[in-house]
């Protein structure tokens, strides 16, 4: 029998695991094209034949998902896998019937078909959207194992924006690692507040090479800790699955993809930000994990900020620079400088879009629903550049830089600047020492924990 013709829907991440796991070496499917969406600037490349395998001596084009129809059509396809995520189910559908008005098959792949197995326990960090909390959470989960003296390794969902040959396994370490890896603004969020804890970090392409190189990293390890990325599901199976539920986007955590599939296989829902959401709206998000998995275990949380010069926001026009993906495909309409701004008396959030310069333009073109606040966009240095034009192009006494990491670190700033920091606290019981010491005890690391 001929194999079967294969195009992968993705955004440089979900679909290249997908396509490793399942695809690769694999003789009665041919993957013909990979397409690309939510990233500006990622089609155009060719997953590369070092990491197609030998099936592909050419490697597999990756082409913007707008000319999927094309593809199908061209290429006679029979089966589209959808394989990216934060998509509200009625967008899925749509492409579902794009797909099939098409010609093609439709497939959605399973955490049991690609997720990968460790030699070593894992924790995974998960969430119902992006920007619901999982770094603060992650952060929490690894400061907690290392008080104990547990060895903990990082995994972080790809980010390959880069070289993927080059980017197959990464090791971060140290700050310089950043600058070795050529990290955009998007990856340094992830990685740095884990370098600056102590911990290594993983990210890449090949995950199932990157575990390994986890497990046997130089440093010892005795935990993995998956540190997912936007509401996608881990690519590794979880002794403990840890799910974050933000209540400021109530219902989409049953209404988007693969959100309600995290609830789902949650052994652990964390309610987070309860001290900024109405108690109508965490209500709801209760009720739905009440109906999708009951016997989940819930912990009640908030992720109280602090700034470094709150004299910077009292009576001041501020401008709020948040996340970039929060603010864009995660739909967020508030973050964490925005909720500093608030708290510490901002006179004004100042609307950046009069003065936004290049690329910037072409974000909120797509993402219209921003409105007043600033995405750090900076997936490629000329986007870096834009946001740092922009930033001081705009009229405002001081910039609230909302963002988990030293901004400044990669612009230059000719205003006047503060940060603003955030992390996870527990409200009442049970807390997260309480769910990872019964881990402790079902895995056996108890033995090596040292109190």
């Amino acid at each position: 029998m001929k194999p079967q013709k294969v195009i992968i829907i993705g955004a440089a991440g979900r679909d290249f695991h997908n396509f490793n796991t399942y695809f690769r070496g694999n003789p009665d499917y041919k993957v013909v094209a990979f397409t690309a969406a939510q990233i500006p600037d990622i089609d155009g490349r060719k997953y590369p034949p070092e990491l197609a395998g030998e099936l592909y001596p050419d490697g597999i084009p990756i082409h913007h998902q707008n000319e999927l129809e094309e593809l199908i059509r061209k290429h006679e396809t029979d089966i589209c896998v959808f394989s990216y995520s934060d998509v509200p189910y009625q967008y899925v559908m749509k492409i579902s019937s794009v797909v099939n008005a098409a010609g093609s098959m439709f497939l959605l792949m399973s955490p049991r078909q690609t997720q990968i197995k460790s030699t070593k326990p894992v924790i995974s960090v998960c969430a119902t959207r992006t920007g619901s909390g999982k770094s603060q959470t992650s952060r929490k989960i690894v400061q907690l194992l290392m008080r104990l003296g547990l060895k903990v390794v990082a995994i972080r969902h790809p980010m390959p924006y880069g070289n993927l040959a080059e980017q197959a396994v990464q090791r971060y370490a140290a700050i310089e690692d950043l600058v070795k890896h050529k990290c955009t603004i998007e990856e340094i969020e992830e990685y740095e507040p884990h370098i600056v804890r102590g911990n290594v970090i993983y990210a890449g392409v090949d995950y199932e090479a990157i575990l390994r190189a986890a497990e046997n990293d130089q440093d010892g390890c005795d935990v993995i800790l998956w540190d997912g990325g936007n509401n996608d599901f881990s690519f590794y199976k979880a002794d403990l699955s840890i799910v974050v539920a933000d209540p400021h986007r109530p219902g989409t955590e049953v209404s988007y993809y693969p959100s309600e599939l995290n609830m789902r296989t949650a052994d652990v829902i964390i309610i987070n930000k309860i001290d900024t959401a109405s108690p109508e709206d965490i209500e709801t998000v209760r009720k739905n994990i009440e109906k999708v998995n009951p016997g989940a275990v819930v912990i009640d949380a908030t992720s109280p900020i602090r700034v470094d010069d709150p004299g910077l926001i009292r009576g001041k026009r501020v401008l709020a620079v948040e996340d970039g993906p929060t603010l864009t495909h995660g739909e967020m309409k508030i973050g964490a400088a925005v909720v500093a701004a608030h708290k510490y008396g901002a006179r004004e959030l100042v609307d950046p879009r009069p003065f936004l310069r290049g690329k910037l333009n072409d974000t909120f073109r797509t993402y219209p629903g921003i409105g007043k606040l600033l995405p750090a966009m900076g997936y490629s240095p000329e986007q870096v550049k834009d946001l740092e034009e922009t930033i001081n192009n705009t009229d405002c006494d001081s910039v609230l830089i909302g963002t988990p990491i030293d901004l400044q670190r990669l612009i230059s700033l000719t205003k006047p600047a503060t940060r603003v920091y955030y992390d996870l606290e527990e409200i009442g019981f049970p807390k997260l020492e309480d769910v990872l010491d019964e881990f402790l005890n079902k895995t056996g690391l108890v033995n090596l924990a040292t109190k």
